[in-house]
């Protein structure tokens, strides 16, 4: 039988892995960004510094392997990367509910316009568009989304 997949707090051990599961998701899913100019060593030494910084860093993981990943900086989803070869077995959704018990008014964040399959996800989930701008480092369209606990779909996933 398959160990069920839990979501926890990361841990300093768990730097390797974000950073894998950040490296390799965003090559897989996101194609029409640069190649990754940084290393794996600074992309560890990014998720280390994530990890102990002030945002909320959680990892879904099936006993010791970290499956993806979400940072949450108030009520801003920073961040949330599924290893490719798990995506769309109920991971990203998982670590979706957890970031939303721990952000009860709400959620926004920021998605790349290119990408259509985040973009899908977070509609799935009660996500709307509410602005549309550049102001990212890889200067694309960006679309900011909004969710809050009046969203029909807020609950979607909250259970373990």
């Amino acid at each position: 039988m398959t160990e069920p997949i839990t979501v926890r707090p990361a841990v300093p051990a768990d730097a390797g892995a974000v950073a894998d599961v950040h490296r390799d998701a965003r090559a897989a899913t996101m194609p029409y960004l640069p190649p990754q100019r940084r290393t794996r060593e600074q992309v560890v030494a990014w998720a280390e510094a994530l990890i102990g910084g002030p945002v909320t860093v959680l990892v879904a993981v099936r006993g010791t392997t970290v499956l993806g990943y979400a940072a949450l900086d108030g009520d801003v989803l920073d961040h949330l990367y599924v290893r490719p070869d798990v995506l769309r077995r109920g991971v990203g959704s998982r670590l979706l509910a957890a970031v939303r018990r721990r952000a009860p008014g709400g959620l926004r964040l920021h998605v790349f316009e290119a990408n259509v399959d985040a973009r899908a996800f977070y509609a799935r989930h009660g996500f709307t568009v509410v602005s549309r701008d550049c102001d990212n480092m890889e200067r694309l369209p960006s679309l900011t989304l909004r969710s809050t606990r009046d969203s029909p779909q807020w609950t979607v996933g909250t259970t373990e």
